[in-house]
C-alpha cells in the first residue's frame, strides 16, 4: 500500500529538510516566471478566477530561484535517478543551463502534446516540455517510448493542472514500485495520484492552502495511506473544527 507526506511550504525550503539522497524521482512543475507574462496580457485565463477556474492564480517562482532549486533537488536525488521539470519553451533556455550547472546531464525536451489547443495569439499552443535531467546513469525502463506524449489536457481543473496519466509514463520509465516519487511544487496533486497508482510512495508540498486539501482528498481516494506529521495532523485538526 502506497503512503503519503504532504506539507504546506516554500518549495526550497521544504526540499532542505529531506534527507541527502532519500528520493528515487522527482517531477515538478513550477509556476514560471514566463506564465504571469502571458496572464498579463489575458492569454491564460485558466490561471485567474474566472468561469473556467475557481482556483486564484498562485505565487510565481522566479528564475532567479532555479540554482537554489535545483542544487536541493540534485541533493536529495539518489544517485541513479532522474528529474522531470515542466516548463514552455522560454523558460527552457533558462533552466538548461543552471540545472546543468548543478550536476545534471540533461538528455532531452520531452513534448507533452495536449491534444487540444490552447493560450496564445501567435500560433495556438498545444504543446508542453517537460526537460529530461539524470544525475549517475539510470536506464529508462521502457526505450520504445516515443518522445512525444500525446495525452489531453485538463479542462476545468486547477490551474496548469497535469493529467495524472502523462505522470504516470514518467514515474513507469523512471521509477520502481516501492520508490519515493516527489513533487515540490505538487498543485493538485496529479503526481501524487500517478504515483500511488503505480505502488510508489509520494512526497509533495505547495504554498496554497487548496492545494493540499485537494491532493490529501485526492490521494485518500486513491487508497493511498498519509504518514503521521505535524502538517497532516494540522490539516485534519483544521477540518474537524
Amino acid at each position: 500500500m502506497s503512503r503519503y507526506r504532504l506539507s504546506q511550504s516554500d518549495a526550497v525550503e521544504w526540499l532542505r529538510t529531506l534527507p541527502e539522497s532519500s528520493v528515487d524521482l522527482v517531477i515538478t512543475d513550477p509556476a514560471y516566471e514566463s506564465l504571469e507574462k502571458h496572464r498579463a496580457i489575458g492569454t491564460t485565463t485558466r490561471l485567474k478566477r474566472s468561469k473556467a477556474s475557481s482556483n486564484l492564480w498562485f505565487q510565481i517562482f522566479p528564475n532567479a530561484r532555479f540554482p537554489e532549486l535545483f542544487a536541493e533537488v540534485w541533493r536529495v536525488l539518489k544517485r541513479d535517478s532522474h528529474f522531470y521539470l515542466f516548463c514552455d519553451p522560454e523558460t527552457m533556455f533558462i533552466a538548461k543551463p543552471l540545472a546543468e550547472a548543478a550536476g545534471f546531464r540533461f538528455w532531452k525536451p520531452i513534448v507533452w502534446d495536449k491534444q487540444h489547443i490552447g493560450m496564445g495569439y501567435h500560433y495556438r499552443s498545444r504543446y508542453e516540455l517537460i526537460l529530461f535531467f539524470e544525475k549517475g546513469r539510470r536506464r529508462l525502463s521502457d526505450l520504445g517510448v516515443a518522445d512525444v506524449l500525446p495525452v489531453p489536457r485538463i479542462h476545468r481543473g486547477y490551474p496548469v493542472e497535469k493529467p495524472p496519466a502523462l505522470s504516470e509514463v514518467l514515474i513507469r520509465q523512471s521509477s520502481s514500485p516501492g520508490d519515493v516519487v516527489v513533487d515540490p511544487f505538487m498543485g493538485s496533486g496529479s503526481v501524487g495520484v500517478a504515483a500511488v497508482r503505480l505502488g510508489r510512495d509520494f512526497r509533495g508540498t505547495d504554498i496554497c492552502d487548496e492545494a493540499l486539501e485537494i491532493s490529501d482528498t485526492r490521494l485518500r481516494a486513491e487508497g493511498a495511506v498519509p504518514e503521521e506529521t505535524a502538517d497532516t495532523r494540522g490539516m485534519r485538526l483544521a477540518r474537524s473544527g
